[in-house]
């Protein structure tokens, strides 16, 4: 079952411009995203608006937990996958959401990503 989606857009100017001030990487991603997207900075957009998309599906924005508690990864595939810590994995278990399935397309001036929350709980 659906129990929240979440989209964002972003102008990969921005990101650009956010990426030379220092810290910015190191602020909203982990360790491994780092390494994941160097310096490309339309994965950089990318990863960016799929942590604002997951944080849209629990409906709170980033209250409560950091953009780095939303891992944004890839299979060999290419396909992108979410991994969950802290505050936004509680937020997860307390919304019932197992399944976190994402989007992600660019052009070079525009990232968009689409998030599913899944539940496979029953409720009631």
């Amino acid at each position: 079952m659906i129990v929240g989606v979440g989209v964002d857009l972003i102008e990969t100017h921005r990101i650009q411009k956010a990426v030379s001030r220092k810290g910015f990487l190191e602020k909203y991603f982990t360790q491994q995203e780092r390494e994941l997207v160097k310096e490309n900075v339309e994965k950089i957009a990318g990863n960016f608006a799929s942590k604002e998309a997951v944080s849209k599906v629990f409906s709170t924005g980033f209250v409560g937990f950091s953009p780095k508690d939303i891992e944004v990864l890839r299979l060999e595939s290419g396909k992108p996958y979410v991994n969950l810590y802290e505050g936004a994995k509680k937020l997860a278990q307390q919304q019932n959401i197992t399944n976190i399935h994402l989007s992600i397309s660019n052009t070079k001036e525009y990232v968009v990503a689409y998030a599913v929350g899944e539940s496979m709980k029953k409720e009631g």
